[in-house]
C-alpha cells in the first residue's frame, strides 16, 4: 500500500540505545507499521521477550562492525556472542559436508567468471536483488537504462520471477545499447563474483548475507532496500560505516546513472572503497585464530554447549 507521510518518516530518534540518530524509515519495515495486529510485528515482540528466558544469543556479525550496539545488548541480555562474518569462519572448516552447504536457492551461472577475467580491475558494477525482492516492470526499466546510460560495464542478476511473478524482459534497443559491457543471466556464485578484482561496486538490496559479503570482500555498495531489515542495514552502510549510496525507492535512471558512475570513477567512490577495504582487514582478523569471532565461538561451545 503507498500513503503519504509528509516527511513523518525522516524524524531522527536519539533515545534507542546503539542506535544513534536513526529515522523512522530506517527501521525494518515489519515494524514500521500502526497496525497492532500485525503478524510479523507481534511475532518480533514475542521473540523480544523470550530473549532474556535464553542461554545465550548468537549474532552473524563482528565486534569492529558494530560495536556500540553490541556493548548496548551485552549490558541488557544474555551472553551475546559475535561470530561473523559466517562466510569467512567457513573457510577455516575441514568438513567437506559443511563446506556445500550454502543458501543459494537457484542454479549458479559460473561462465559469468570467465566474462569477469576479461574485464579491468574494479570496473565492473554487480547487480542483484537476491532471491525474494520484486520490482515492477517501471523499476526494472529504470534500473536497466541508469546501467546502460552510464556506459559502465555490469553484471545483472535478473532472475526468472524478479517482475512480479513474471519473466523479466529486457528489449532489443537496451541490449544493443550495453552489448559488450554487460552480462545478464539468472543466478551466480556471489560470494566469488565479489570476490573478484573486476567488482568496482555492489547494486543490492542490502540483505544482511549480501552486507557481509559485500563488506568482506572489500566492495562498495549502492543500496536499494526492499523490506524486512533491509532499511537498517542501508542506513549503516551509507551512515555508519560510509560504504554505501542509496538509491530512492522510486528508482530513476538519472539517480542510478550518477551513483554508478560516482561509484566507479567519483571521489566518493575512491572513498568509500577504501573504508570498505579497511573493514574487510577488519573481517579478515575476527576470524583468525586470535580474532574476537573466532574466540567468541569457541567460547560459545565451551560454555554453553557443552554444558547442556
Amino acid at each position: 500500500m503507498s500513503y503519504e507521510t509528509n516527511g513523518y518518516l525522516e524524524t531522527s530518534l536519539d533515545w534507542i540505545p546503539g542506535m544513534n540518530n536513526i529515522r523512522l524509515r530506517d527501521f525494518p519495515s515489519f515494524i514500521r507499521t500502526t497496525n497492532i495486529n500485525d503478524i510479523m510485528l507481534n511475532y518480533l515482540v514475542t521473540e523480544a521477550e523470550a530473549l532474556p528466558r535464553a542461554s545465550a544469543v548468537v549474532l552473524n556479525t563482528f565486534d569492529d562492525l558494530e560495536q556500540d550496539t553490541v556493548d548496548m545488548l551485552t549490558a541488557s541480555m544474555p551472553q551475546i556472542f559475535t561470530v561473523g562474518p559466517l562466510n569467512l569462519m567457513q573457510q577455516h572448516l575441514q568438513d567437506e559436508r559443511v563446506i556445500q552447504l550454502g543458501s543459494s536457492l537457484w542454479k549458479e551461472d559460473v561462465s559469468c567468471i570467465h566474462w569477469l577475467n576479461s574485464k579491468d580491475p574494479g570496473s565492473v558494477i554487480f547487480v542483484n536483488f537476491g532471491s525474494i525482492a520484486v520490482l515492477t516492470k517501471e523499476q526494472l526499466i529504470e534500473f536497466g537504462w541508469g546501467l546502460a546510460n552510464s556506459k559502465k560495464d555490469f553484471l545483472w542478476i535478473t532472475r526468472p520471477d524478479i517482475v512480479g511473478g513474471n519473466e523479466a524482459v529486457l528489449t532489443p534497443d537496451f541490449l544493443d545499447e550495453t552489448k559488450g559491457r554487460s552480462l545478464i543471466i539468472s543466478w551466480c556464485p556471489q560470494e566469488q563474483v565479489l570476490k573478484h578484482p573486476a567488482i568496482g561496486g555492489f547494486l543490492t538490496h542490502c540483505g544482511w548475507n549480501s552486507t557481509l559479503e559485500s563488506i568482506s570482500s572489500g566492495v562498495p555498495m549502492l543500496c536499494w532496500p526492499f523490506f524486512a531489515e533491509q532499511q537498517t542495514n542501508c542506513r549503516y552502510s551509507c551512515v555508519e560505516w560510509g560504504i554505501g549510496m542509496e538509491i530512492d525507492t522510486n528508482v530513476k535512471r538519472e539517480e542510478v546513472e550518477a551513483q554508478v558512475k560516482e561509484m566507479i570513477e567519483g571521489a566518493k567512490g575512491k572513498m568509500m572503497k577504501a573504508k570498505a577495504m579497511e573493514l574487510k582487514r577488519k573481517s579478515e582478523e575476527a576470524v583468525t585464530i586470535q580474532g574476537s569471532s573466532r574466540l567468541n565461538f569457541e567460547k560459545f561451545i565451551n560454555e554453553v554447549l557443552s554444558k547442556r
